[in-house]
C-alpha cells in the first residue's frame, strides 16, 4: 500500500504504553496522517470521540491502565469509524461483535499497525460501520 491511502486522514491513536503510542504517531505523520492524540486513557477517549471530532479512523489498545475501550469501540462504530484494535491479550478476549476489527497482537512494531488501519481505511467498510 501506498503512503497515499492515509494521507490527510484524522487517525485517533489510543495507547497507554508511551514508546508504542509516539512510535504509532511518528509513523502514521510520516504516512501524511493527521494524528489525533494520542490518548492513553479510557475517559479522554470517550470524551474525544463524543466531542464528534472529525475521525477518519482509529488505533485502540484494548486495555487502557486496566480498563477495558470497547464501550468506546462501540461509539466508533455508531460514527462509522473504522479502527483496529493492539492488544496483548488473545482474541477470546475481544468481544464477539467485534470479531470483524482487525486485531494487532503485541508486541506489535508500528508499521505493522500503519499497515492495518491502512487496510481498514481501504477496504469496504462491514455493516456495522455504516452510520
Amino acid at each position: 500500500m501506498s503512503d497515499r491511502t492515509l494521507r490527510d486522514c484524522h487517525v485517533l491513536v489510543v495507547e497507554d504504553e508511551y514508546l508504542l503510542a509516539h512510535d504509532m504517531r511518528t509513523e502514521l505523520h510520516n504516512a501524511g496522517a493527521i494524528v489525533v492524540g494520542p490518548l492513553g486513557t479510557f475517559a479522554k477517549t470517550v470524551a474525544l470521540i463524543e466531542t464528534g471530532e472529525h475521525l477518519d479512523g482509529a488505533v485502540l489498545d484494548a486495555n487502557l491502565g486496566g480498563e477495558m475501550v470497547f464501550p468506546a469501540a462501540d461509539l466508533l462504530i455508531e460514527r462509522g469509524v473504522p479502527f483496529v484494535f493492539t492488544t496483548g491479550y488473545d482474541a477470546s478476549v475481544i468481544p464477539s461483535r467485534f470479531s470483524a476489527v482487525p486485531r494487532c497482537e503485541k508486541p506489535v512494531d508500528a508499521r505493522a499497525i500503519l499497515r492495518a488501519i491502512e487496510r481498514a481505511l481501504t477496504t469496504t467498510p462491514s455493516p456495522q460501520w455504516r452510520a
